[in-house]
């Protein structure tokens, strides 16, 4: 019976997940202009051979299909624009996957943003998970005094785990601040990278 209800949820929502996948709609797919989408694709710094063949596979439904030689030369335009230091940077604080597009001349730079980009996202998440596990003890906290409350646990072994669980916050915390200190560092430094791209990023990135 179970099988039966997720086969028929599926169902249901499979066109609803098909349309999310879909690039582009029949309308689109009938008055595109390959060059100006494939220069969109390249300023996003999207996969070329995935993005293409979404966009082909869109387009099927309304008989049409894609000028892969129009769309490529328009994402070569665009990669002008995403293979920067500045937008590598963008990039990697905001934890986008980078799919090896930019030219030789250009990814240097752009890596060199994205670089620190990314470290500060990595260390922005390294914090996030800290407090993560101490909202997770303190509710453990709350759990056994409620219990202590209520008379549901001996004494003497809701008081142990709550010595436990006190000691575990206060190493987390220290932890957090640590991590903390280490974000602001690579902050400031994508800081002055957003200010002067051509200084000499430390070894560390």
């Amino acid at each position: 019976m179970k099988n039966r209800v997720f086969l028929l949820v599926a169902i249901l929502l499979l066109p609803f997940v098909l349309a999310a996948c879909a690039t582009m709609s029949k309308e689109e797919c009938v008055a595109a202009d390959w060059r100006v989408i494939g220069e969109t694709d390249g300023a996003n710094g999207q996969d070329p051979q995935r993005r293409f063949a979404d966009h082909t596979k869109s387009c099927q439904k309304a008989g049409v299909i894609p000028d892969q030689s129009l769309w490529y030369q328009g994402f070569q335009q665009g990669l002008i624009r995403y293979c920067t230091p500045l937008n590598g940077l963008n990039a990697g604080q905001s934890g986008k996957p980078y799919n090896n597009v930019c030219p030789v001349d250009l990814s240097a730079n752009f890596l060199r943003g994205y670089s620190i980009g990314k470290a500060e996202y990595n260390q922005r998440s390294k914090v996030q998970s800290v407090q993560n596990r101490i909202d997770s003890v303190e509710r453990e906290i709350d759990e056994v005094r409620a219990k202590l409350a209520k008379g549901q646990i001996d004494e003497q072994d809701g008081k142990s785990l709550l010595r436990k669980s006190e000691r575990e916050i206060d190493r987390l915390r220290f932890e957090k601040r640590r991590e903390e200190l280490e974000l602001r560092t690579i902050e400031r430094d994508g800081e002055i990278f957003a200010s002067n791209p051509n200084m000499v990023i430390p070894p560390r990135y």
